[in-house]
């Protein structure tokens, strides 16, 4: 019995090796054809625009903090109005492993994930990307989303008048 299994075994192999041989090659020549990734690949980090053309990125420290690898930078800065931004960002290419926990922790979509995966160069300098590079002049997958708009607490409108925002309570109304 073991005889017979073993042979089994090794026609088994051989079958599977002859279907694969007379099979005709699947080659792509890459730079003149490009495979089309799937839709949930996650590649190149983009820094998105609110639809108003303001930039969403809040500088709040989250996607650095979120980063195993520690491949972002950032300084905040404040603009008029009151509102935040990054002075400068920084993405080291290098390092980067496009996890996506950096867009998972965005808290307004400014980070998001592209599936553009030619970045290569020959100088690893060349990698470190600041944010003029970053930026682009669409809203990424949620164009119409407005992170100023939603939240709005005591930026762009008074408190209890932004979108699902009810006013405060006037806490001294509670007292018998």
């Amino acid at each position: 019995m073991r005889v017979v299994d073993d042979i089994t075994a090794i026609l088994t192999g051989l079958w599977t090796t002859l279907k694969h041989i007379l099979r005709r090659p699947v080659t792509v020549q890459y730079p003149e054809e490009k495979r089309t990734p799937s839709p949930r690949y996650r590649a190149r980090i983009i820094l998105t625009r609110d639809p108003d053309g303001g930039e969403r990125c809040v500088a709040c420290y989250l996607c650095s903090a979120a980063c195993p690898v520690d491949c972002i930078s950032m300084q905040a800065e404040e603009v008029e109005g009151g509102r935040r931004r990054a002075a400068w960002f920084r993405i080291n290419f290098s390092r980067c492993i496009f996890c996506g926990l950096c867009a998972e922790a965005c808290p307004t979509t400014a980070i998001q994930m592209t599936p553009d995966y030619e970045i290569c160069k020959r100088d690893v300098m060349d990698l470190v990307f600041e944010k003029e590079d970053l930026l682009v002049a669409h809203g990424g997958k949620d164009a119409r989303y407005n992170f100023y708009r939603h939240a709005g607490i005591g930026v762009t409108q008074p408190r209890g008048e932004g979108a699902e925002e009810r006013p405060p309570v006037d806490v001294r109304g509670l007292l018998p």
